[in-house]
């Protein structure tokens, strides 16, 4: 077996850059965003951390092989070609998962698999006598096929089912929101860093409570994973010292997590206008250990904030925490003092401090610019009130030759409009 591997972490689109963000934060080295994922390389024991910390990715994937095909052989024999026998054995159970796009001679990814499958089989079969079993549903070893315009690899999967089954899930309400999106949305909506974690949380339409849960796991550092099991803890060529090594890995993770159980946290508070959708995030955050983190509360969203005095809004607390430099609001941006913010609403300033936000800096607000009237070929052109928004729909008549046409049809084009000028106009007014 090789010391150093490729791996590809999949990830739901537009969360590449947070899952990066979180890989580099196990002092991976190297790793590389890509659509649906994250790349990097690396030993066995890194693919394994990833499985037990990751809270954005979705699997965990080890290639084997680039494979170049564009039919069913040509797939048959690169898959062939693999040395399956490094991974399994004639009693190892096995599925194979396949993704084909644009490649004409491989238009269903079920015969793909299929392809894949009988290289395995027969390669296993030469090599030990006797094949292997399929299992579609808990696997010893599950392979992966990704193929786009006759290109792509085989991969291993590494973690078995997808991580976004944590193993604390024990009550459902309708469209749960899956555990990795809810890490995804709270580390790219700034929820999560040193400063946020020093601030309430409030979910006013928590549902089974995924995203308070997911809060409270990140902010005491519980590794995600603790509560599964993995799929390369099954694989039969998993060597002792990995196998050693990742029950040190795991123990070490265990031993974090119960010095962090009872660690005191800001106010998070899970509300809900359903009794059974309060219900079901308590079971949920006590499968995971955080219910004692957690305040349930069965309120409507709108009158989340109307609490009374001896139980204040999140966003009050957080703003008498603030300090001299002022409130501090969820997402960690500083609030402007009352007189300032008055002030600055008179002009149409943001609220929000932009030092202090760094998502302001990167997306300052748009500046409203005063509309500009039309040059005057186009004003001559469309005659008196020229700038007024013309009806819609316009009436059709018929023009010239039988041909209906409308009042847009009368305008000259902006060339024409603008031959006067020497330059076309450079805005319309409600000209459709």
């Amino acid at each position: 077996m090789a010391d150093k591997f490729r791996f590809f972490v999949t990830a739901a689109r537009g969360t590449e850059g947070a899952l990066r963000r979180e890989i580099a934060a196990m002092r991976i080295a190297g790793a590389k965003g890509d659509h649906g994922g994250v790349r990097f390389e690396g030993p066995l024991v890194m693919g394994m951390r990833v499985c037990l910390y990751a809270r954005t990715a979705v699997r965990v994937l080890l290639q084997l092989d680039d494979i170049e095909a564009h039919d069913g052989q040509s797939l048959y024999d690169r898959a062939r070609s693999v040395r399956w026998s490094d991974w399994l054995t004639s009693k190892s159970t096995l599925s194979v998962h396949g993704s084909v796009r644009d490649t004409p001679g491989l238009t269903h990814s079920g015969f793909a698999a299929l392809k894949v499958k009988d290289a395995v089989v027969d390669v296993l079969r030469d090599a030990f006598g006797s094949r292997p079993d399929v299992d579609t549903q808990a696997p010893d070893v599950g392979i992966v096929l990704h193929l786009a315009a006759g290109k792509g690899g085989l991969y291993l999967d590494l973690a078995g089912e997808a991580l976004h089954r944590r193993g604390y899930r024990v009550a459902m309400v309708d469209a749960p929101l899956k555990e990795t999106l809810a890490a995804s949305v709270l580390a790219l909506g700034g929820a999560w860093g040193e400063l946020p974690f020093q601030l309430p949380f409030l979910d006013p339409m928590a549902g089974s409570g995924t995203l308070a849960i997911e809060h409270a796991l990140a902010a005491r550092g519980i590794a995600p994973g603790l509560r599964r099991r993995f799929g390369f803890e099954r694989w039969p060529a998993l060597a002792p010292d990995l196998l050693a090594e990742w029950a040190r890995m795991r123990a070490e993770a265990e031993e974090d997590a119960i010095a962090a159980q009872r660690a005191p946290l800001p106010p998070i508070v899970c509300a809900d206008t359903d009794p059974a959708a309060v219900a079901a995030a308590q079971q949920n955050a006590s499968a995971a250990s955080v219910d004692d983190a957690i305040t349930f509360e069965r309120r409507a969203a709108a009158a989340v904030a109307r609490c009374d005095a001896g139980h204040q809004p999140p966003l009050r607390r957080a703003a008498e925490a603030g300090g001299a430099r002022g409130p501090v609001s969820i997402d960690g941006a500083r609030l402007r003092s009352p007189d300032r913010l008055a002030r600055h609403r008179a002009v149409g300033q943001p609220a929000v401090d932009a030092r202090d936000a760094p998502q302001a800096r990167r997306h300052p607000p748009p500046v409203e610019r005063p509309a500009r009237s039309p040059p005057a070929a186009l004003r001559r052109a469309v005659g008196p009130g020229a700038g007024t928004p013309l009806p819609d729909p316009l009436p059709a008549k018929r023009g010239e030759g039988g041909k209906r046409s409308n009042l847009c049809s009368c305008l000259p084009s902006p060339r024409e409009a603008g031959r006067g000028s020497g330059r076309g106009p450079s805005t319309f007014h409600e000209v459709r």
